[in-house]
C-alpha cells in the first residue's frame, strides 16, 4: 500500500493535493486510535489470553506467523537438536555393543569407525542429510542399529517437510503481493451522476492481475444501541456503486470506487462541518487471488474523518498514447476542487436533489459547460 516503504518514492505515488486547494479549517481535536492503519495492519492488541496451548495445536501456522529471526532460529535448532539426539543414540548403541573398545580383526561393530561421541555425531549428520562420505556405515550385526536408521530417516524427512514448507509459506505470504496494491492517501466526497458520493482510488502496480478481485467498505465508529449498550467498534457495511451489481472489479488500471450517500448510508445525515468533528473511520478492503501463485491476498487501508476531503474529486490518470492506454501514477492521489454542496445528503434530498439545467442551443463546434446545481437555491451550496 502507499504507506509501505521501499516500493515507490513518496513524491511519485503519495501525491499531495493541488497547491490551490484549501480545506476549511476546524479546531483540532484529539482522535481515538485507528482501527486499521494506513498500511493495512490492524491496531488491535490481544491481551489476557489464558489458553496459550491453543497455538500449539496449530504448530505450522504458529511457525509461519513468527518473525523471521525466530523462524530461522527454530529452523536451525530443529536440525541441530535432531542431529545431537540421534548422535547420542548412535553413541549409546556403539557403547552397548562394545564398538568403542579396541577389538581384533574378527570383531564386527554395529557402525564402523565410531570411536567417540564426535564420530557418532558426524555419522548422525551423514544419515539424516544422506551425505555418505563412505568412512562410516552400518552393518547387519545389530538389529537395533537398523531400526534406528529407519527412524532417523523418517524423522529427518518430517523435519525437512515442516521447516522447508514453513520457509516457503513465509516467503510467499499473501501480504507480500498486497505491497503493490495501492490506495489513494485521501478519500473524497463530491457529486457524481447527480448524487453525493464517497470515493477512493485503488490501483495495482504489477502487470500480473488479481483474479476475482472484490472490494468492500465499512464505517467503523462508536455507537450506542436503543438499550443503552455502547459498541466501541461498530462495523457498518456500506454498498458501492457498481453497475454489475456485485463488489467484483477488473483491476487493470486505477479505479475510483464510489459509494452513493443515500438513505441507507451511515453518512446520510453528515455535512461537511459534521464530518470534521465526527469520530469515524472508513475501512477499505481489497481481496482476490494472485494470478501467478493462486494464493488469496488481501490489502487494507482506512480513512479517518481528517483524511476525507469534501468537495474534491480525483484527476484522471489514464490517457491513450500510440494505440495503447498509459497510466500516470504521479497523478494517482491528486485531487481538484469541484462545486459541491456542503450540506448533508438528507438536506440535499429534502431540497429537491441535484439536477442539471437545460442548456440553450449553441453552435455545433462549441460545447456549453454544464454546472451541476440544486433545483432550488440552497444556502448549503458553495459559491
Amino acid at each position: 500500500m502507499l504507506s509501505r516503504k521501499g516500493l515507490i518514492p513518496d513524491d511519485y505515488v503519495l501525491t499531495r493535493l493541488a497547491e490551490d486547494v484549501q480545506q476549511p479549517k476546524y479546531k483540532a481535536k484529539q482522535r481515538k486510535a485507528r482501527f486499521v492503519a494506513k498500511n493495512g495492519t490492524c491496531n488491535v492488541a490481544h491481551t489476557n489470553i489464558r489458553e496459550q496451548g491453543r497455538f500449539l495445536q496449530d504448530v505450522f501456522t504458529t511457525l509461519v506467523d513468527l518473525k523471521w529471526l525466530h523462524t530461522l532460529l527454530i529452523f536451525t535448532m530443529s536440525f541441530l537438536c535432531s542431529w545431537l539426539l540421534f548422535g547420542m543414540i548412535w553413541w549409546l548403541i556403539a557403547f552397548a555393543h562394545g564398538d568403542l573398545d579396541v577389538k581384533g580383526d574378527g570383531f564386527v561393530p554395529c557402525v564402523t569407525d565410531i570411536h567417540s561421541f564426535s564420530s557418532a555425531f558426524l555419522f548422525s549428520i551423514e544419515v539424516q542429510v544422506t551425505i555418505g562420505f563412505g568412512g562410516r556405515m552400518i552393518t547387519e550385526e545389530c538389529v537395533s542399529a537398523i531400526i534406528m536408521l529407519i527412524i532417523q530417516n523418517i524423522v529427518g524427512l518430517v523435519i525437512n517437510a515442516i521447516m522447508l514448507g514453513c520457509i516457503f509459506m513465509k516467503t510467499a505470504q499473501a501480504h507480500r503481493r498486497a505491497e503493490t496494491l495501492i490506495f489513494s492517501k485521501y478519500a473524497v466526497i463530491s457529486v457524481r451522476n447527480n448524487k453525493l458520493c464517497l470515493m477512493v482510488r485503488v490501483g495495482d502496480l504489477r502487470k500480473s492481475m488479481i483474479i476475482s478481485a472484490a472490494i468492500r467498505m465499512q464505517v467503523v465508529r462508536r455507537t450506542t444501541t436503543d438499550e443503552g449498550e455502547i459498541v466501541p467498534l461498530d462495523q457498518i457495511d456500506i454498498t458501492m456503486d457498481n453497475p454489475v451489481g456485485t463488489n467484483g472489479i477488473f483491476l487493470v488500471s486505477p479505479l475510483i470506487i464510489s459509494h452513493v450517500i443515500d438513505k441507507s448510508s451511515p453518512l446520510y445525515d453528515m455535512s461537511a462541518a459534521d464530518l470534521q468533528h465526527e469520530d469515524l473511520e472508513v475501512v477499505v478492503v481489497l481481496e482476490g487471488v494472485v494470478e501467478t501463485t493462486g494464493i488469496t491476498t488481501q490489502a487494507r487501508t482506512s480513512y479517518v474523518s481528517e483524511e476525507i476531503l469534501w468537495g474534491q474529486r480525483f484527476v484522471p490518470t489514464v490517457s491513450e498514447e500510440e494505440g495503447m492506454y498509459a497510466v500516470d501514477y504521479s497523478k494517482f492521489g491528486n485531487t481538484i476542487k469541484v462545486p459541491t454542496p456542503c450540506c448533508s445528503a438528507r438536506k440535499l434530498d429534502e431540497g429537491g436533489g441535484m439536477t442539471q439545467p437545460k442548456v440553450k442551443d449553441a453552435a455545433p463546434s462549441v460545447r456549453s459547460p454544464l454546472r451541476t446545481r440544486l433545483k432550488q437555491p440552497s444556502p448549503c451550496q458553495e459559491e
